[in-house]
């Protein structure tokens, strides 16, 4: 290994010139993008119905839980955390103020900009899924101890920064 500026392979982290292998030789069930999109989606599933009881579907479901936690936030700000399309949350959005669940607000410092609240009614719906969202939460680790589900979400806050940092 070098000491000076230039990149050196580590463990783990292959030669830059070694080809990474194929996704047919490592597989569907040992790609992790593959496993969290697939659990994402059952997770998603598993919640349709409650959503569609109280009129909403995963965007809006992911609006008002995100508000529920950092009220107030930028249009664009809310996209990022709920992870929708700013144009599919736009018309989410416009269904959650249609049905008084948020209300937009202009931002104080920028008149171009727009910022979302969790209206009173938005906050009960939330509240009414909430322990179905604790329900799936739980299911998906059944099993798996309370330092094993450390370990992964601090798994998974790395691979966020790494995503962040080399704008994956």
């Amino acid at each position: 290994m070098s000491t000076d500026d230039t990149t050196t392979a580590t463990a783990d982290q292959p030669e830059a010139d070694t080809p990474l292998p194929r996704l047919g030789e490592i597989g569907l069930e040992n790609f992790p993008p593959y496993l969290m999109n697939r659990i994402m989606g059952r997770y998603n599933a598993s919640l349709r119905e409650e959503m569609a009881a109280l009129g909403l579907n995963t965007a809006k479901m992911r609006a008002l839980a995100v508000l529920s936690v950092l009220d107030g936030l930028l249009i664009r700000e809310l996209a990022v955390y709920a992870v929708v399309e700013q144009s599919t949350l736009s018309r989410s959005l416009d269904k959650l103020e249609q049905d008084e669940l948020i209300i937009r607000r202009p931002d104080p410092d920028d008149s171009r900009a727009t910022r979302i609240f969790m209206a009173p009614k938005g906050r009960e719906t939330q509240e009414k899924l909430w322990p179905h969202i604790a329900e799936a939460y739980a299911q998906m680790f059944t099993g798996i101890s309370a330092e094993e589900q450390r370990q992964f979400v601090t798994t998974l806050q790395t691979i966020l920064r790494n995503v962040r940092v080399h704008q994956i």
